[in-house]
């Protein structure tokens, strides 16, 4: 039986961490999807060239998946903490780093572990 190299199996957990935030804001359609398999794509090569970066896989592909949305949706995820003002997305912290989280820049607050995000959070469509 083939098992998948710690390589393969970051790529995985990345790519389930982000379709878990994109199904908990409602916007895990098709494109969106192929949107994450695109990004996984890119950091495959990207980690075969820095081997050390594997830990960094899921906040990378969270914010290339963020940075696609924008582009052709708009924002994703939307702040839950600022209910006053012009809506606004989370970043992910560390911009590159193990154990990525979504934080409202604004009022600087960890609102979610990358992968956890709960049901309220959509795109600015």
């Amino acid at each position: 039986m083939d098992h998948a190299t710690p390589l393969e199996q970051a790529l995985h957990v990345a790519r389930a961490l982000v379709l878990a935030d994109l199904a908990a804001g409602e916007v895990a359609d098709a494109d969106v999807v192929s949107l994450v398999e695109d990004s996984v794509t890119h950091r495959r090569w990207w980690v075969e060239q820095w081997p050390e970066g594997v830990d960094y896989l899921a906040g990378l592909v969270a914010q290339d998946v963020q940075d696609a949305l924008l582009e052709k949706y708009g924002r994703w995820p939307l702040c839950p903490v600022c209910a006053q003002g012009d809506p606004h997305a989370l970043d992910v912290e560390p911009e590159l780093g193990p154990d990525p989280h979504w934080v409202c820049g604004k009022a600087g607050v960890k609102v979610a572990a990358v992968g956890a995000l709960g049901p309220v959070f959509g795109a600015g469509r």
